[in-house]
């Protein structure tokens, strides 16, 4: 299940899997990206809280529409924070970075440990 965890006026979005990933929440999270572009920001900065997530629990369909959409759409996504404590994404982050190096321009992606939730906020505040 995805929720959001804080609303916010800017340009962020700050979300949690809780349990596991579905195409509901695929649909929902595309949602809220498409209503901060259409308030007119150019780019989305996104906090993904996953510590909660669970692989089993989760829609590998879900998860390849995700990855198509963020390819088709990935010039409005901004900083990307992860937060996780999780050593599978820890490592799978920095290879997030290389394979979209080229089109990232000023945008990054970071993984931050649950008690660094702090850090993730301030990062995905950084204007590009």
């Amino acid at each position: 299940m995805l929720e959001q965890i804080e609303t916010h006026k800017n340009n962020m979005l700050e979300v949690e899997v809780i349990d596991g990933f579905t195409e509901t929440d695929e649909r929902f999270f595309e949602k809220l990206i498409e209503q901060k572009l259409a308030q007119g920001f150019d780019t989305v900065n996104i906090l993904v809280k996953l510590d909660e997530m669970k692989i089993s629990n989760s829609n590998i369909k879900a998860f390849f529409e995700d990855i198509i959409w963020s390819i088709r759409n990935y010039k409005h996504l901004g900083h990307l924070a992860i937060v996780a404590h999780s050593n599978i994404f820890k490592v799978f982050v920095p290879i997030d970075n290389l394979f979209f190096l080229r089109a990232s321009k000023g945008r990054h992606e970071r993984y931050f440990d649950v008690s660094q939730m702090d850090e993730a906020l301030e990062f995905i505040k950084t204007k590009q």
